[in-house]
């Protein structure tokens, strides 16, 4: 395979588009510091992430603020450190303030030249209509967990994305799934039978951060550092054609 056998690539957004470690730590950091917890930002993300992937499971009809703030209170139980109202709200409502990362925009202009672009995220439509200003560019569709009914990485949401291809009428074997986490998107889109491109954000770091572990061994077909590394990458395949 090369990366320009495909007519369209079909994306997670938070954690491969849009920074959402900065932006939940953006909310839990001020919390830890102010209730006495003397854990590192990593350490808090690695704890916030298995309450997270949990009340997506458990409750995957949820819109996603209200998982954000069942997320949070679950980790203050789980620390013995008071999660207010106030607080749980402020996590509930961040998504819209969550930076794009530096080469998110730029690197999608280029890559909308070529393909057709989809997002396949685990948020609800409000949430993703103020990320959608940061990215500045047009996707060809939209699939949300409110849309789905289901938190990646249930197959339910993959299925949803191979419907949609097909609505699109982009043939069986042109998509490719862009990812930044293993655990959500790469284990479950390999299952579904899409190849996969591993945007590996967290490659100069090491852990998991807020995204748990993968359940299985997962190879993607490709890797990179960045979006910007991949758009790259794209062209230079296209130019040497």
């Amino acid at each position: 395979m090369k990366l320009t056998d495909f007519d369209a690539l079909s994306f997670d957004c938070y954690g491969t588009l849009i920074d959402w470690e900065a932006g939940l730590a953006a909310v839990l950091g001020p919390w830890a510091q102010a209730s006495g917890l003397g854990l590192t930002g990593e350490a808090l993300l690695a704890a916030y992430s298995a309450h997270e992937s949990r009340a997506e499971a458990d409750h995957p009809a949820e819109r996603y603020p209200a998982i954000l703030a069942r997320s949070f209170r679950a980790l203050g139980a789980e620390l013995g450190a008071e999660v207010s109202d106030a607080d749980a709200g402020r996590l509930a409502r961040s998504v819209p303030d969550w930076p794009a990362f530096a080469d998110s925009a730029a690197a999608l202009a280029d890559l909308a030249a070529r393909y057709r672009l989809i997002i396949l995220s685990n948020v609800d439509r409000t949430s993703f209509a103020a990320s959608a200003n940061r990215l500045g560019v047009t996707f060809s569709s939209v699939i949300t967990a409110e849309d789905v009914g289901s938190y990646k990485p249930s197959p339910r949401n993959f299925d949803a994305l191979v419907a949609e291809t097909g609505r699109l009428g982009i043939a069986r074997g042109r998509l490719l799934h862009v990812a930044q986490s293993l655990f959500h998107d790469h284990v479950p889109a390999r299952r579904a039978g899409l190849p996969t491109v591993w945007v590996n954000r967290r490659h100069d770091r090491p852990g998991w951060g807020a995204t748990p572990e993968p359940p299985a061994p997962v190879r993607p077909d490709w890797e990179f550092p960045s979006l910007r590394a991949f758009a790259g990458a794209v062209a230079a395949q296209a130019a040497s054609a």
